[in-house]
């Protein structure tokens, strides 16, 4: 009976790679409906086209993008609110986040919490800022900041526990 579990093996690996291709579609979901909105549903229009590209690329199904699409046109939906706080990690790192929410309270209260759970401090507005410069596909870092292996660990957890918030877009720092 060497095979017995297999089947359950094979389950938990899928369970795991799932949450994972969920959570991408569902960030994927959201900017298209906020480029739907902003387009008035014409998915011919460049912005919606290159996320709608992007999501093809990393597999989206083609209803999750036409259901994401007719939310961004559709009246009585909840509106989205683009959102970028400002940060200082370990080390004295500048993080810029970026997110999509419903409710910018909420969302703002949250990513506070993961910032002072982290050792990190919520900055005012531009005071992170400064340190990156925006082009095409997000921001660079301007200035680095070199990191020790200890911080630098302390960095990355920050930075994960970040991304898996459900309204978080990006996390962008200025680590060497």
């Amino acid at each position: 009976m060497s095979g017995h579990n297999k089947w359950s093996k094979v389950k938990h690996k899928k369970a795991a790679t799932d949450a994972v291709k969920s959570k991408e579609f569902s960030k994927f979901a959201r900017l298209i409906t906020l480029e739907s909105k902003k387009a008035s549903g014409n998915t011919e229009s460049p912005g919606l086209r290159a996320i709608i590209e992007r999501a093809r690329g990393i597999n989206m199904p083609n209803t999750n993008i036409e259901r994401a699409v007719a939310k961004g046109t559709d009246k009585d939906s909840a509106t989205l609110e683009e959102v970028i706080y400002e940060a200082y990690g370990p080390g004295g790192t500048a993080l810029l986040i970026h997110g999509l929410t419903d409710n910018k309270n909420r969302t703002t209260a949250e990513v506070k919490h993961i910032l002072s759970e982290s050792g990190a401090s919520f900055g005012e507005q531009g005071s992170a800022s400064w340190a990156f410069e925006k082009n095409e596909g997000g921001w660079t870092a301007k200035i680095t900041v070199p990191l020790e292996n200890e911080e630098g660990a302390k960095l990355d957890i920050l930075v994960e526990k970040l991304k898996e918030h459900d309204d978080v877009q990006a996390v962008y720092i200025n680590a060497a």
